[in-house]
């Protein structure tokens, strides 16, 4: 796979490595923040829940329009003004004292990221030959994760659930960040004034195109039940360890659980990706489901730090599978004219991860922090129904794929 390193376009590199350090600088903070709200500021998990879950929402729903957005008036446009926006909220953090001031700010900060995150990757999609997408792809995956390894301990040691010195701090990065990233697209001309794509496609067009494409339709509703699960990772668990009276010191074992999570994947992703790039991309993504889904209960039944940590390898684990291919799969499901809307619209499948906040802190409410973990256990029951779900998309994508093979090889004896 790393053989290929030479072919990675000089601008996807600036894509990959920035990605390191914004998500480093973003881990730092972010991940503290429902904490910050319900211990300094004494806001309920429910209406924490509630505001990831409404900012998220509107993340997804911008998602389409920003990816869509980067088919028509071109990359450069969309990555460069939502990366100097989301700089700019992040040190909005920093001055913040209400909680509409977060609330606000957090919707803002998801925006950014429907925008930049689809049109990110559609560039690296242009930018890479089929034979080293994968690579490229995974890549991206890493430095966001090896990114994460450090952030949350850097976050911890800044007393980031007790400040928000950290988000300026971070604001800072995604500005610099944004430079390099100004100076590399001028540099090589690209996304100046028009997409990569000749054939431009309206929005409506592109709405209507994507609700045709059931395999499409039914991925993103797989996705949405294995997100509800694992959202659970990132924000119901963190109020959970930070305040149920059976974890001593709840923040610092969530933080350490995060880098295991990150750590896992640096050191796992790239032997499972080698095993797993032989075979479809959606055989991944069912594998990822069902381990996720059943790893997600192990939260809410273990105290002891050994077995959380032993849980949390496994959901990674899952992660892995589940992530990994899941931009190669998008990639090869979308028309060439198409690609940014196609990542763009991936961004329907967060929904489970939309709602996700809201049920976990919803069920932390009803049962309270001491009997919270039985919340764990109920929406890992939900999640599940992703398995049957992606089995089923598996024979459908294998179906369209022959069809594919049959009908470019017609076109080939044709001409």
């Amino acid at each position: 796979m790393f053989k290929n390193l030479s072919a990675v376009h000089p601008v996807a590199w600036n894509i990959v490595i920035g990605t390191l350090f914004v998500r480093f600088a973003s881990t730092v903070s972010m991940p503290f923040l429902a904490i910050y709200l319900t211990s300094v500021k004494h806001i309920s998990p429910a209406m924490v829940g509630l505001m990831l879950t409404v900012s998220a929402f509107l993340g997804v729903f911008f998602s389409f329009i920003g990816g869509t957005l980067s088919d028509r008036i071109g990359r450069k446009t969309i990555l460069l003004s939502s990366i100097f926006l989301w700089s700019i909220t992040l040190v909005g953090f920093g001055l913040g004292n209400s909680f509409a001031w977060f609330f606000v700010l957090n919707s803002i900060l998801n925006i950014c990221s429907s925008f930049f995150e689809p049109s990110s990757r559609a560039l690296l999609s242009d930018l890479t030959d089929e034979k080293s997408k994968l690579l490229v792809f995974n890549l991206r995956y890493a430095a966001i994760n090896v990114g994460v390894a450090v952030g949350p301990l850097v976050g911890l040691y800044l007393g980031s659930s007790k400040s928000t010195l950290p988000f300026v701090l971070s604001g800072i990065v995604y500005f610099f960040y944004g430079l390099t990233l100004l100076f590399m697209l001028s540099k090589y001309k690209i996304g100046e004034g028009k997409s990569a794509s000749t054939n431009k496609v309206s929005m409506k067009a592109s709405f209507s195109i994507l609700r045709k494409d059931i395999i499409f339709a039914l991925t993103i509703l797989t996705i949405c039940f294995y997100g509800l699960g694992y959202s659970q990772s990132f924000s119901t668990m963190s109020q959970y360890f930070a305040n149920a009276p059976q974890f001593h010191n709840g923040v610092k074992l969530y933080a350490y659980l995060t880098t295991i999570n990150a750590v896992t994947v640096v050191i796992l992703q790239f032997p499972i990706v080698s095993r797993m790039k032989n075979f479809s991309p959606t055989v991944s993504m069912m594998i990822g489901n069902v381990i996720v889904s059943l790893a997600v209960a192990g939260f809410g039944l273990f105290t002891n730090f050994f077995l959380l940590a032993i849980v949390m390898i496994v959901l990674t684990v899952g992660e892995i599978f589940a992530f990994t291919f899941t931009d190669v799969f998008v990639d090869q499901l979308a028309p060439e004219e198409l690609k940014g809307t196609y990542f763009g619209a991936m961004g329907f499948s967060k929904l489970g991860f939309v709602f996700g906040p809201a049920l976990g802190g919803s069920l932390l409410a009803y049962f309270g922090y001491e009997n919270g973990g039985r919340g764990f256990v109920i929406i890992s029951a939900i999640a599940f129904i992703s398995f049957p779900m992606m089995f089923f998309v598996n024979r459908l994508f294998q179906k369209r794929k022959v069809v594919k093979v049959e009908s470019d090889s017609k076109l080939t004896v044709n001409s």
